[in-house]
C-alpha cells in the first residue's frame, strides 16, 4: 500500500448554531442546532462528514476512533466500518456511537472519492441524476402565518411537491393547523409528523382530519420504538394516508426489524445516524428486497449523492434548519430548484468544503 493512502489526521469538531426563532415538535422544544463536523486526511486529500446531536460526538471521535483507524487503507471503508462498529460494543452502539461512526464513515466516503478523482454520486454509480426533495418545518411553535408563509414559500419559490409540517404539540388544535397550511399550498402534497407524540387512538382520530385535507403523510404517529403500534396504524389508516418512520434506526438491525414487523408503507433512513454512507447503501438492499420505498432524512446536502445511487428512494427531507446551516457553513451545499437537488458533478467527493472562518464563530 502506498503510505500516502494511509489514514491520517481524523478530527471532530464541535459547532453550536442558534435557530432563526423557537421551534418545537410533538416531543421537543429547541432553539440551537449541534453539528459534529469530521475531517480525515490521506493522500494530500481531505474528507468531511457531519452529523447532528451531542457534543461528545466529537470527543468519541477524537479520543477513541481516530487512533483506532490511523494507518489504516483510507480505501477500505469496509473494514475501517467494521472496526469502529466492534469497538464501541460494550459502550453501546445506539446513540452517539451510532452519530460518531456515521459521521467518520460518510468523510471515509468523500476522501476515497476524492482521492479517485470523482464525485461521490460516480463512485456509487448512479441511478438518477437528481433528487426528489420535500419542504420540511412547519414547527408547532409557529403561529398560523408563519406556517402557511414557510409552507407555501417551499411550493411557489422552490417548486416543491410535497411540505411537511410537525403537529403533536396540543393535538386539540392540529385540526385547525392542517387546515391552515392546505390553504397555503393549494394542490400540493401535504405531510404530516407528530415525532411519536401520539397514542394509538389519538393517531387514528387525526386521520380522519388528514384525509378531509388529503395529507398523504402520517410520519411517527407513535413512538418508532412501538412497531406493534405503528404496524396497526399501517393496517388501520385510510388507504390513502401512508404511515412513515426511521429516523431514528441506527443501525441495519433496526431498520430490518421495522421492515420485518411491516410497521412502515415507506421506511425512512438517515446518513447521520444509520451509519454513514455505508449504512443508507445498506438500508437501500433492504428496503428493495421488502418492496418498500426509502425517504432520506434531513441533511439533504450530505444525502444528496448517494440519494442518486440506491434504488426503490422516494425522496429527501429538504429541512429548514439543515438548509439554513449547511448553507452557512458549507461551499456547494445542495439547494432546491424545481423540487429537486442536483449534485455537482464537477467537484469530487460529496462537493463541500467548510467555511472554517465562518465556522469559527459557532465552535464548542
Amino acid at each position: 500500500m502506498e503510505a500516502g493512502l494511509k489514514i491520517g489526521r481524523l478530527h471532530a469538531a464541535a459547532f453550536r448554531v442558534p435557530t432563526d426563532g423557537p421551534e418545537a415538535d410533538g416531543t421537543l422544544a429547541w432553539n440551537e442546532t449541534i453539528i459534529i463536523i469530521v475531517q480525515v486526511e490521506a493522500g494530500g486529500e481531505t474528507g468531511l462528514g457531519y452529523t447532528y446531536g451531542a457534543q461528545q460526538v466529537a470527543g468519541l471521535v477524537n479520543d477513541k476512533l481516530s487512533s483506532l483507524l490511523e494507518s489504516m487503507d483510507a480505501l477500505d471503508i469496509g473494514a475501517a466500518h467494521q472496526r469502529m462498529r466492534q469497538h464501541v460494543r460494550n459502550m453501546g452502539a445506539s446513540g452517539i456511537a451510532a452519530t460518531a461512526i456515521s459521521a467518520v464513515d460518510t468523510a471515509l466516503w468523500d476522501l476515497k472519492a476524492k482521492l479517485l478523482g470523482l464525485p461521490l454520486a460516480r463512485l456509487l454509480g448512479m441511478l438518477r441524476s437528481s433528487v426528489p426533495v420535500y419542504g420540511s418545518g412547519g414547527f408547532t411553535s409557529y403561529d398560523d402565518g408563519r406556517l402557511r408563509d414557510q409552507l407555501a414559500a417551499w411550493v411557489q419559490r422552490d417548486g416543491c411537491r410535497w411540505v411537511k409540517m410537525k403537529i403533536g404539540s396540543d393535538p386539540d388544535r392540529d385540526p385547525e393547523r392542517i387546515v391552515a397550511a392546505r390553504s397555503a399550498i393549494g394542490s400540493a402534497g401535504l405531510f404530516v409528523d407528530a415525532n411519536g407524540a401520539l397514542s394509538r387512538k389519538r393517531a387514528l382520530a387525526l386521520a380522519e382530519h388528514c384525509v378531509a385535507q388529503d395529507v398523504r403523510w402520517f410520519e411517527e404517529p407513535v413512538s418508532s420504538d412501538d412497531l406493534e403500534g405503528l404496524r396497526l396504524l399501517r393496517d388501520r389508516m385510510p388507504a390513502s394516508v401512508e404511515v412513515a418512520a426511521g429516523e431514528y434506526a441506527w443501525n441495519l438491525d433496526d431498520i430490518s426489524r421495522m421492515l420485518q414487523a411491516g410497521a412502515v408503507d415507506v421506511q425512512q433512513a438517515d446518513v447521520t445516524r444509520c451509519g454513514g454512507i455505508s449504512g443508507f447503501l445498506g438500508a437501500a438492499i433492504l428496503c428493495e428486497a421488502h418492496h418498500i420505498d426509502l425517504s432520506g432524512h434531513c441533511a439533504p446536502s450530505l444525502h444528496c449523492h448517494v440519494a442518486c445511487a440506491v434504488p426503490c428512494l422516494r425522496h429527501l427531507e429538504y429541512f429548514h434548519d439543515h438548509v439554513r446551516l449547511e448553507s452557512m457553513l458549507f461551499d456547494g451545499a445542495a439547494i432546491a430548484r424545481d423540487g429537486v437537488i442536483t449534485p455537482d458533478l464537477s467537484r469530487p467527493g460529496i462537493g463541500l468544503t467548510l467555511k472554517a472562518a465562518d465556522a469559527a464563530r459557532y465552535a464548542l
